[in-house]
């Protein structure tokens, strides 16, 4: 985990443990020197040995951290000939007993669940027995092992609980980043949005409705005018009604293309698009309504994220869209049968990657001086319902 804020306590674990097991090797070989054992020379030749099996696995270890058959059986191989070389130290002097306890958590780490404990409960009993024949069976001999063995396994599982605890907050970090991501990039698209419906409204209300008027007024000046200027006048009429044309282009190229037919077929659209997509059945009721390109779209990404919530996190099998409008608003009401969720929890936990969607819907809504409202409890499905204010004079039909 190169980005976990737990990277620095990991790799100092690992040092240390380096360390303690370096040094108690070390310690073991320059006891028997002192003592002048008689196996002074081969614990020498043993320790050296065990040291550099083990920095050897340990680099290869980090150097190679692909997943994988081979990566899991040269670790077993390294652990099996650390713990014999071990053994074989052990048995030539009574201080490398010690080592068992760096190892126990080598054991933990290198071969997780029943087969790491396995390991030290044999280890643990074979260093009772060499130092039971050293140094005489004592209980100190036996208990010192033993807790040993037990403060390693409790310390090795909160090891494991805080690296697993270090990768799931990287995990949510990480959807957490890609969601905002995405929000960012559906509110740059959004404001991308309302400049073109911007654009295209002032182009309809200036400069194509001056051309249809031009038109209209050379065609009536065109009648009462007699020849040669009345030509003149069918020329400027055809002029205009060209550029006209192309002005409604341009106002077509600018709203975007779901809404060509208007918001309800551009919703009837999306309804078929998912059920064609998903196991669901999406319904939809909508009016054919004169609504200003801002509210369209607001509408339409607003019932997208209500779809893509039911179908990926309700599970929802139907789903009903409903648009409709009164005097002074429009309102879109989304329905599934999907099996809900504790909405004073969610706004509680903005946060969690899941919200973002209702957290996007509710700022869309406010940037509109509209209302958002979610109702739903789990087991009986979700309701969403958008109402956003019409500009005075807005009137209905296409």
């Amino acid at each position: 985990m190169p980005h976990s804020t737990l990277a620095p306590v990991f790799t100092g674990l690992r040092l240390g443990l380096h360390a303690l097991l370096t040094g108690l090797a070390g310690f073991a070989v320059a006891r028997a020197f002192v003592v002048s054992s008689p196996a002074a020379v081969w614990t020498l030749i043993v320790g050296v040995a065990f040291v550099a099996v083990y920095l050897v696995g340990a680099w290869a270890a980090r150097a190679h951290t692909g997943a994988g058959v081979s990566r899991r059986g040269f670790a077993l191989a390294w652990v099996i000939a650390l713990t014999l070389l071990w053994a074989v130290l052990t048995w030539l002097s009574p201080e490398g007993a010690y080592l068992v306890f760096p190892l126990f958590f080598l054991y933990l780490h290198v071969l997780p669940g029943p087969g790491g404990v396995a390991a030290i409960v044999v280890t643990t009993a074979f260093a009772i027995l060499a130092l039971g024949l050293h140094l005489g069976f004592s209980v100190g001999g036996v208990i010192g092992p033993l807790i040993g063995a037990g403060v390693a396994l409790l310390i090795g599982l909160a090891y494991r609980a805080l690296t697993r605890d270090a990768e799931e907050r990287e995990r949510l970090l990480a959807e957490l980043i890609r969601t905002r991501q995405q929000l960012a990039d559906t509110e740059r698209e959004q404001g991308a949005l309302a400049e073109r419906a911007r654009l295209a409204r002032e182009i309809h209300d200036t400069v194509a409705q001056g051309l249809s008027s031009i038109q209209m007024l050379l065609r009536a000046a065109e009648r009462d005018t007699p020849e040669p200027g009345a030509g003149y006048l069918e020329l400027a009429r055809e002029t205009a009604a060209d550029s006209l044309a192309d002005t409604r282009q341009i106002i077509r190229e600018l709203t975007p293309a779901r809404l060509d037919d208007g918001l309800a077929a551009a919703l009837r659209r999306l309804g078929q698009e998912q059920s064609d997509r998903a196991p669901v059945l999406v319904e939809v009721a909508a009016e054919d309504l004169d609504l200003p390109m801002g509210t369209q779209t607001a509408l339409l990404r607003i019932a997208q994220g209500a779809l893509s919530n039911a179908i990926r996190h309700a599970n929802a099998t139907r789903i009903v869209i409903e648009l409709a409008r009164d005097d002074a608003t429009v309102s879109l009401v989304a329905r599934d049968d999907g099996h809900g969720f504790d909405v004073s929890s969610a706004v509680a936990d903005s946060h969690e990657a899941d919200s973002f969607g209702l957290h996007a819907m509710r700022e869309r809504v406010e940037q509109l001086d509209g209302t958002l409202t979610i109702t739903s409890t789990p087991g009986n499905g979700t309701t969403v319902t958008a109402r956003l204010p019409l500009p005075s004079g807005s009137g209905a039909g296409s």
